[in-house]
């Protein structure tokens, strides 16, 4: 059996949707979320045998994270309990469906995490990303562990998901996500992301990043869909039409459909990825945004369940 680890961080989203341009905010509303999180339970719900990696804490928050988990297939034995409290993000939702984010992470648990030590022989496929692979003294942690999951020639997947507001030094960022390329397959991140880190999605990083060794950089431009670059070619699908509730969670239900696709297609090992042809990296895609577009149909982070995409 091929299994997943996602690793990093679960949080409460405290969600307040901006009513009509000149009125008052809607009422606070936590949701269950963090970028690892939502890919955990994407892929679960999907059917993928997959784990969380993650310091989460004892308080009611981290147990009702626990639940969720289990709710959806993720398995939790990984799961490194802390007595500190739960991460919050604080997410305003705009009216285009848009969200800004501020964060609370001083002395919470997530960033806690310890060495988990060797990974079960039967773990293909390792993510990593978002606020993870910030905030110290986790983020070294996971840094070591991307590293060493390479070296084990397990497949390594990066979302760096840009929150600049907790990157005190963009430029030492910059410079410390690519010292990860050469230990990294897959690179998924939205056209903010590129734009930020800076390049556009076609510019010279992608570029500098398959050549130190990336397989595929995925790239998420909203409506304008998905592109999957690689060294030999490059593939668009678009966007599926659909009225936009939120864009919570919507990068995340991408990663999560690319991995579960690439499980469905038996590459969830660096050789096999680099072997993929332009129709099945297509492919790909256009399940990645299929997820997406379920997901971003309905409030908040909540990405389909497999029965769901084939009634669709």
């Amino acid at each position: 059996m091929r299994e997943i680890v996602v690793c990093g961080e679960a949080l409460v989203d405290v969600v307040q949707e901006k009513r009509a341009s000149g009125a008052a905010l809607a009422p606070l509303q936590p949701a269950l979320g963090g970028g690892p999180f939502n890919v955990a339970i994407t892929l679960g719900r999907l059917g993928s045998a997959v784990s969380l990696l993650s310091a989460v804490s004892t308080d009611n928050y981290g147990r009702a994270i626990v639940d969720a988990l289990q709710g959806a297939g993720v398995g939790t034995a990984m799961l490194q309990r802390r007595d500190e409290p739960t991460s919050l993000a604080l997410a305003t939702v705009a009216d285009d469906g848009s969200a800004q984010y501020s964060f609370y992470v001083e002395g919470t648990a997530d960033r806690t995490v310890t060495d988990p030590g060797s990974l079960a022989p039967t773990v293909a496929a390792v993510t990593f990303g978002t606020l993870s692979l910030v905030l110290e003294p986790g983020a070294t942690v996971y840094e070591d562990l991307m590293r060493r999951c390479h070296a084990e020639r397990r497949l390594v997947v990066l979302d760096p998901n840009i929150r600049s507001v907790v990157i005190p030094d963009a430029d030492a960022y910059r410079g410390r996500f690519r010292s990860w390329m050469s230990s990294v397959d897959v690179v998924k991140l939205s056209d903010e992301d590129a734009a930020w880190l800076g390049e556009g999605p076609r510019g010279s990083a992608v570029k500098d990043w398959l050549a130190d060794g990336v397989a595929a950089v995925i790239t998420t431009a909203g409506a304008s869909g998905i592109t999957v670059t690689t060294a030999q070619d490059e593939v668009t699908v678009p966007a599926r039409n659909v009225d936009v509730v939120d864009t919570i969670g919507a990068g995340d239900s991408v990663l999560g459909g690319v991995v579960h696709q690439l499980d469905r297609l038996g590459a969830l090992a660096p050789d096999s990825v680099r072997s993929l042809t332009t129709d099945q990296w297509r492919e790909v895609a256009e399940f990645a945004a299929h997820v997406a577009a379920v997901t971003v149909s309905r409030p908040g982070a909540d990405p389909p369940w497999a029965s769901e995409l084939r009634s669709d």
